[in-house]
């Protein structure tokens, strides 16, 4: 990605998200920028799709609503009933609207962070782990993140997708039909 529309998108997020979620994207951002230099993929736009992976996060239900209505894809129930799970589709829409962003693999890992999707490239998984356990989250430990070291990419998102499907089903939250596909397909 180059560093014009890095910057561009930078300033956005700077303004467009709350400071305590902007500070979350610049550690997912991080996050995934490590992770892709581990697993061999380009750390920049791993840094990239984590900075801007969050950029539609604290807009309107009916903003967000509108921004997928042209993306091609079926709004589900959940979607339905709680339009922010939405935000990564329509951060893609914006990327690709407003930004000129182009780059497929980051389009797609932006879009798919939230819940998944059972056919998701390496660089959408990176993102949904980075996501998951940039260094914010409670349960990420020194001890934690050496669990976690020597695990295949498959491997760390089933760990990452079983530890967010329990959490969510402690607390009575529905799961999203595309989070249990991609667990199956990666258990297949």
């Amino acid at each position: 990605m180059d560093t014009e529309t890095l910057e561009r998108v930078r300033k956005y997020a700077l303004v467009a998200e709350s400071p305590g979620r902007y500070e979350h994207s610049l550690r997912v951002a991080d996050t995934a920028r490590e992770l892709c230099e581990t697993y061999n993929f380009d750390g920049d736009k791993g840094y990239f799709a984590g900075l801007a992976h969050d950029i539609c996060k604290d807009m309107s239900p009916h903003m967000i609503l509108s921004m997928v209505a042209n993306d091609g894809k079926p709004i589900t129930s959940i979607e339905k009933e709680k339009p922010a799970l939405l935000h990564g589709r329509a951060a893609a829409a914006l990327l690709k609207k407003d930004f000129g962003v182009t780059d497929n693999e980051i389009l797609e890992a932006v879009s798919v962070h939230t819940f998944g999707a059972p056919d998701m490239g390496n660089l959408a998984k990176i993102l949904y782990v980075a996501d998951k356990i940039e260094p914010g989250r409670p349960q990420v430990t020194e001890e934690y993140l050496d669990r976690l070291s020597n695990l295949s990419l498959d491997e760390l998102v089933i760990f990452v997708l079983k530890e967010n499907i329990e959490y969510l089903e402690t607390r009575g939250k529905k799961i999203s039909p595309a989070t249990r596909k991609l667990l199956s397909a990666l258990e297949g």
